[in-house]
C-alpha cells in the first residue's frame, strides 16, 4: 500500500471521525485501518515520522496538537500510560499547592513495579503501593480536559514516606525536606490522618503519622 499525503490525511481524518479521544491504543487502529499488522504498522510509523501522530509508549499514541479537540491532561495521560495508578507524591503536593516548587514530572503511585516512562509530553514516574492502602485517600477529579485520580495532601505525604522508607516521626522533615507551611499541616483533614493510621500495616507510615498528630496536638 502505497502512502500519500492525501491518503495520510485521509487516514487522521478517519481517526478523529472515529476515536472518542485524542490518545488511543494499537487496539483502536487495527479496528480502523486495514491490512496487514504490517502493513499498519507502515502506516503509524509514517504517520509518526510526518507529525500528525505522536508516540508516547509501545502501543499508545496521541494525534498531534493541531488534530486534537481538546488540550491533554497529563494527569489522565499517566493513568493511562501505566495502571492501574492515582497521582501521588510531589505532583499531588503541588496540585494541592502543599509545596511551592513546580513539578516537571508526572509522579503516580500504582499496584504494579515501578516503572519510568519518558515520554513527548515529559517524564511519568510510578512508585509502587501495596493494593491494600492504595486508594485509601484517593478522589477522582475532574476538569474540562480531563478525568484522573488524585491523592489527599495526607496520602500524597503517606506514600512518600512508604515508597522512599523515610524514617519520619514529626512534621519537621516534612516542613525542611518538603518546604510544606506548617498551616498547611494544621488546616488538613483530621479524621482522614486517623483513618490512615488505623487502615495502614506499615510500621513506617504508622511511625510518621503518630508523630504528625502528636506535633499538631490530636
Amino acid at each position: 500500500m502505497t502512502v500519500t499525503v492525501k491518503n495520510m490525511e485521509n487516514i487522521i481524518e478517519k481517526i478523529i471521525d472515529k476515536i472518542p479521544q485524542d490518545i488511543f491504543t494499537d487496539d483502536v487502529l487495527m479496528n480502523l485501518l486495514q491490512g496487514t499488522p504490517a502493513c499498519r504498522y507502515g502506516i503509524v510509523k509514517r504517520a509518526i515520522s510526518a507529525g500528525k501522530i505522536i508516540h508516547i509508549k509501545r502501543g499508545l499514541y496521541a494525534l498531534a496538537e493541531r488534530y486534537q479537540r481538546k488540550s491533554i491532561n497529563l494527569f489522565e495521560m499517566g493513568q493511562i500510560i501505566y495502571g492501574p495508578s492515582y497521582i501521588s507524591f510531589e505532583s499531588a503536593l503541588n496540585y494541592h499547592r502543599w509545596i511551592p516548587e513546580a513539578v516537571y514530572s508526572v509522579a503516580s503511585a500504582c499496584v504494579k513495579n515501578s516503572k519510568e516512562f519518558f515520554t513527548h509530553y515529559g517524564t511519568f514516574s510510578y512508585k509502587r503501593i501495596p493494593f491494600s492502602m492504595i486508594y485509601l485517600g484517593v478522589e477522582r477529579l475532574s476538569s474540562p480536559d480531563g478525568t484522573f485520580l488524585m491523592a489527599s495532601p495526607w496520602k500524597a505525604l503517606a506514600d512518600y514516606v512508604y515508597a522512599y522508607k523515610k524514617e519520619w516521626k514529626g512534621i519537621d522533615p516534612v516542613i525542611k525536606s518538603l518546604r510544606v507551611e506548617k498551616e498547611n499541616l494544621e488546616d488538613a483533614d483530621k479524621e482522614l490522618l486517623s483513618h490512615m493510621e488505623e487502615q495502614y500495616n506499615n510500621a513506617r507510615v504508622k511511625r510518621f503519622i503518630r508523630g504528625v498528630k502528636k506535633d499538631l496536638g490530636l
